[in-house]
């Protein structure tokens, strides 16, 4: 009798193990499937715009409110976004940004003068740079009538300032013709178009943030320096001309 209740106690316990397996497993599983789940949306990758960080996307492209091309954001479990992709940390903004990143190529204005680009352009000078070709149609045209508009208003806010345009096209820009283009928007003294060997140039361009593969697809970006306090930063270029001029003008003050 006490051999068969042993036995029949053996069968319950085994029998209930069973049932524990069967029950709790499936819990267990979706537990691990959320914590991977959780990993994986915090290590997410997704791409938004250095101008416009609250535009993102899964996939790369270009921002549709400027144009720029999206950067990559990688995004860890401790951390945030990752530093280098993150827009509020990449090198479009002036945490990262410096003077001694800027070459001191051999470069030409639209007068055929010789100029050294960070000797005689940027040492010791408040300075708004954007990036331009002749034969753009598009973005070009209204971005130097804005820089036409900030030259004037920066007459009284901050006259130290000036203000480069420079060719993504150097192989078709010549100085005759960045001279018909500054003719053609009135520039006026202070404001120098940059033209040059190509490859002299497509390194100044990597060096300022601005290369691109297709010149139709650089940015409506400015890039504002101070280089005496060390300061640089970067604007839409596109903005209104009160916008960039305050800005500017913040940056000239720089101590």
């Amino acid at each position: 009798m006490l051999k068969d209740i042993n036995l029949l106690l053996t069968r319950v316990l085994i029998l209930a193990s069973v049932i524990a397996v069967t029950c709790f497993a499936p819990t267990i599983d979706t537990r691990v499937a959320g914590a991977q789940t959780r990993s994986k949306s915090q290590n997410a990758k997704h791409y938004a715009c250095p101008m416009h960080p609250e535009v993102r996307s899964t996939k790369p492209g270009k921002c549709p409110k400027c144009g720029m091309a999206l950067r990559l954001v990688e995004t860890t479990p401790d951390a945030g976004p990752t530093s280098g992709t993150n827009p509020a940390t990449s090198p479009e903004t002036e945490s990262s940004f410096s003077s001694s990143r800027i070459p001191d190529i051999a470069v030409y204005d639209q007068n055929g003068k010789r100029l050294n680009f960070y000797r005689d352009l940027i040492k010791g000078k408040t300075v708004a740079i954007n990036f331009i070709f002749t034969t753009c149609t598009t973005i070009c045209p209204p971005l130097t009538a804005t820089f036409r508009k900030v030259q004037q208003d920066l007459a009284t806010s901050a006259p130290e300032a000036k203000l480069i345009s420079i060719s993504v096209d150097p192989s078709t820009d010549t100085p005759q013709r960045l001279n018909d283009f500054a003719g053609k928007f009135k520039a006026g003294p202070g404001w120098v178009f940059v033209t040059g060997d190509s490859t002299d140039i497509a390194s100044l361009l990597r060096a300022l943030g601005a290369a691109v593969a297709d010149k139709n697809d650089h940015t409506p970006m400015i890039l504002i320096g101070n280089d005496p306090a060390g300061y640089w930063t970067r604007a839409y270029g596109l903005s209104s001309p009160k916008t960039l001029v305050k800005t500017i003008a913040e940056a000239a003050r720089r101590k």
